[in-house]
């Protein structure tokens, strides 16, 4: 095969020095040129690169394996997947979120594309008397608990976290102004607090275990300072604080930071060497057991005024969050929120191994916190805040019927700002400049209209979430529980959500 490819490409090339000896003008000229230097890669290929066996025995045309490479989460996209088979986010529900972020029309024509009967389908049952959905309430929870002296109140859905380094500039800075006119609020992130998320929206500080903007370098190794902590804290714009434990894409790895994406601008805010990669410690320098981290919890509840404190897992082992949990209980101290990560979650950079089978799914871990909550006398102190993927008004509605109190959404927004879903995140070539550091690449994403689209996308799920529950016959979001949520488990039989996660505690007591 290879003889036979050399011996079409020098027969082309002296064919095309024929044409230029009987016809020299520029346009052969050019056909010679390209076919020479297609020639010369071929005897490269064949005889000089000894890398590649498949380039050896294929000589140019094995390149086109490379190309197509590069380009198949596109060509899958556009050309192959339909409405419902597009993963991580199918095109259905990347629809929805780009309808209605640009205000366009988001009704769909003749009926639904889902197999209602299909195992894993999931509805609400309406109400022969519906109510107006214009009079629903429930949008806004106050989070808060008996420790903390300046409660939060706030929408049941926000931008979940996203760090300055793992998105762009002009993306941080649209979120933020689009959470300022929609009125929810903006989790930083890891990386810290950067000038672009200092555009007059709420901010949800987060402190992960690299202390970026809440901690110091000391002999190499990153660690909690309380002055640099508090410094942020206090910031006007920050209304709640929240200890990252873990995150639903890599479960107790840390964060990672690709040294593409690690400018000097970031390395300056996070205190780090540019241009390296810079990797999170899985576990906190601050604190190491139960007491520990009340200790901790309380700390940092002081150090910020008494703003609410929260920490965010991803559910692993269940006696260890009930340890966790009773420990709380047992010391009449905790955090004024826990936010609940599933295994599905992730939008920037993590091992494959870590994405695909570490960390329990949001529905179990939810449903599981929410009962250890109640078991422990803590339900009304500790709210809860869920994240795992939620695009629609369907699936905010269930996860707060699980338990949560209100939403985190992270891809979502993404999208609103116009994410493609490219898969690039951790390669710094984002198309959109949504999650890139390349300035060519960041110019494209303009503020001053993303921010609106990221405002729009916010209030229109509200809105189709008020529809939703007034269909089911309810006066508020708060009335939706998991006896009103459904399954097809097999052909045939229809479960509530209720039977399925809670029927064991419910058995138990009775």
């Amino acid at each position: 095969m290879r003889d036979t490819i050399l011996s079409v490409i020098i027969v082309i090339n002296i064919l095309c020095g024929v044409l230029v000896y009987f016809m020299p003008d520029m346009g052969n000229y050019i056909l010679l040129t390209v076919a020479s230097a297609v020639t010369l890669l071929a005897i490269y290929d064949a005889f000089i690169q000894k890398k590649h066996s498949l380039m050896r025995a294929f000589p140019v045309i094995a390149r086109l394996r490379w190309v197509f490479e590069e380009e198949r989460e596109k060509i899958q996209q556009y050309f192959i997947e339909d409405d419902l088979s597009g993963k991580p986010i199918n095109r259905e529900k990347r629809s929805i979120v780009y309808q209605r972020s640009k205000k366009e029309i988001e009704t769909v024509p003749f009926g639904t594309q889902h197999n209602v009967y299909a195992k894993g389908y999931e509805f609400v049952k309406h109400s022969l008397f519906p109510k107006d959905h214009h009079h629903i309430n429930g949008e806004r929870v106050l989070i808060g608990s008996d420790k903390c002296t300046q409660k939060y109140n706030s929408s049941i859905i926000n931008i979940s976290a996203m760090s300055f380094g793992s998105l762009s500039k002009n993306a941080i800075m649209a979120l933020n102004q689009g959470a300022k006119m929609g009125g929810f609020a903006h989790n930083t992130g890891e990386g810290g607090i950067s000038p672009y998320h200092l555009q007059g929206g709420d901010l949800i500080f987060q402190v992960g275990t690299g202390y970026f903007g809440a901690g110091k370098s000391v002999n190499g190794k990153r660690t909690f300072d309380a002055e640099v902590f508090k410094k942020n804290a206090n910031r006007e714009e920050v209304k709640m604080v929240e200890i990252k434990l873990s995150q639903g894409a890599k479960p107790g790895h840390g964060g990672i930071l690709p040294a593409k994406k690690n400018t000097k601008e970031i390395a300056e805010i996070r205190s780090v060497e540019p241009f390296t990669r810079v990797d999170s410690p899985p576990a906190h320098d601050a604190f190491s057991n139960f007491d520990e981290m009340v200790a901790f919890i309380q700390q940092v509840r002081d150090l910020s005024g008494g703003k609410p404190i929260g920490i965010k897992f991803c559910v692993g082992d269940n006696d260890e969050i009930e340890a966790m949990i009773k420990a709380f209980a047992d010391a009449n101290n905790y955090p004024d929120y826990i936010a609940v990560d599933g295994g599905e979650g992730g939008t920037g950079s993590a091992p494959l191994e870590f994405s695909n089978y570490i960390g329990t799914p949001l529905l179990e871990g939810l449903s599981f916190v929410n009962k250890m909550l109640k078991k422990y006398g803590l339900k009304d102190q500790i709210k809860i805040i869920a994240s795992g993927k939620a695009i629609d008004a369907f699936d905010v509605i269930k996860y707060l019927a699980l338990g949560a109190d209100a939403i985190g959404m992270a891809r979502s927004f993404m999208l609103s700002l116009g994410c493609i879903q490219a898969r690039e995140c951790n390669l710094d070539t984002c198309p959109v400049g949504v999650a890139t550091q390349e300035k060519d690449l960041v110019k494209a994403l303009v503020v001053k209209y993303k921010n609106m689209r990221v405002k729009n996308y916010h209030n229109k799920t509200i809105s189709a979430i008020k529809e939703m529950v007034a269909a089911m016959g309810k006066e508020s979001i708060e009335d939706v529980e998991p006896k009103h949520i459904f399954r097809r488990n097999r052909a045939g039989e229809i479960t509530s959500l209720d039977e399925i996660y809670y029927a064991k505690e419910k058995t138990l007591v009775n």
